[in-house]
């Protein structure tokens, strides 16, 4: 066995034993696409945050990359932080395609609960990594994959080949699904969207399903909804997912905004309990339902910062909390906390999500309350 079959392997294994991949369907997908041939270059973060980049002869690119960890391969949108790094010189950037961390791959493969012969559109192609996992279990001839960078899908396309896969690969925007090939039996969304898009509903066969997560800085996740009748509903999922949005859902205004609250002047200022910690971190049990009382709300941290496009902002330090524009937003995150326990501290899983073609939102389970998208 080579060293690139022995490392799949061992990846495959600790998957298969956190219960995240379970479908033999998958399992022989994962264990048999070799994740290299899709990466053979990809960028590593350095201590100081800029990035440098990592390529097949490196003597680590192989145990690297069957690490159960995200792989950015491109940033800003283009190419050139890559070839400035490639030159050797750190590059600077947000990350705009990657092949995603295994683990949640697993997952949402899992959620899809294909059956032999589903039609499948992935949104994103990224590195074309999950479209071969697809065309190995479903047949290269069932998927679809679509994005709307040209040179990040005539990368995939020509690794899809590379590993003997040739699924439609369609350059637009994955807003609008692909009509073309509609209907489809399944829709898998590899970027986070601010909302379910309406092509996608419509897209959607009957009975189908569509799987993706949320472009919200608080409160993402992965849900799983089932079309019927132009409506999808279902469950948010107990696992968090979080991914790069949709290029046409990019929340452009953000970075200036968190840039301005580290210095603005503050309409208030007082002593808070509520960490940001709460309100922030996926793992602690508050945080999803703080998204829904802060819906289009971004955050940062060191310090710990919130902004809203409406010109609101918060500075958190220590036990002290700084307030500016229009809204109290940590005020809005204090009555959130209290709302929370009583109703019983619900987790994501604990909520369901609607989709209409002129609404959305979530709702938590044998209740009646709703939180508009």
């Amino acid at each position: 066995m080579d060293l690139a079959a022995k490392l799949r392997d061992e990846l495959v294994d600790s998957l298969t034993a956190s219960g995240v991949l379970r479908d033999p369907r998958w399992v022989a997908a994962f264990r048999e696409v070799p994740r290299h041939v899709f990466l053979p270059g990809f960028f590593v973060q350095r201590p100081d945050g800029a990035w440098s980049a990592l390529t097949a002869d490196h003597p680590d690119h192989l145990a690297l990359v069957y690490r159960n960890q995200v792989c950015v391969t491109q940033l800003n949108g283009d190419d050139r932080a890559w070839e400035q790094a490639l030159a050797g010189r750190p590059a600077l950037g947000t990350p705009t395609s990657s092949s995603s961390m295994p683990a949640i791959m697993a997952i949402m493969l899992e959620a899809l609960d294909v059956a032999p012969g589903s039609r499948v559109l992935e949104i994103g192609a990224g590195t074309g990594y999950n479209a071969a996992l697809l065309s190995h279990a479903l047949g290269a001839g069932n998927v679809t994959t679509i994005d709307v960078d040209p040179a990040v899908l005539a990368r995939a396309s020509a690794h899809l080949a590379a590993a003997g896969h040739h699924p439609a690969c369609v350059l637009g925007d994955g807003e609008l699904g692909h009509p073309p090939g509609a209907p489809y039996d399944r829709v898998l969304g590899t970027c986070a969207v601010s909302r379910i898009p309406a092509a996608w509903l419509t897209q959607t066969s009957p009975g189908g399903v569509i799987v993706t997560t949320f472009n919200r800085a608080i409160g993402a996740g992965l849900v799983r909804l089932t079309v019927r009748d132009g409506v999808a509903t279902g469950p948010v999922m107990a696992e968090d997912g979080r991914f790069m949005p949709l290029r046409a859902h990019h929340a452009a205004w953000a970075e200036d905004a968190l840039a301005d609250a580290l210095t603005a002047e503050p309409t208030t200022a007082r002593g808070t309990l509520l960490t940001p910690e709460l309100v922030l971190d996926p793992a602690r049990g508050f945080e999803f339902f703080a998204g829904l009382a802060l819906p289009g709300v971004v955050a940062a941290g060191d310090p710990p910062r919130l902004a809203h496009p409406d010109g609101s902002w918060v500075r958190h330090r220590g036990t002290s909390v700084a307030q500016g524009g229009p809204r109290r937003l940590w005020d809005d995150a204090e009555a959130a906390y209290a709302r929370w326990r009583a109703l019983g501290k619900p987790r994501r899983h604990h909520f369901t999500f609607t989709a209409t073609p002129t609404t959305q939102h979530f709702t938590l389970a044998r209740t009646t309350h709703t939180w508009p998208l």
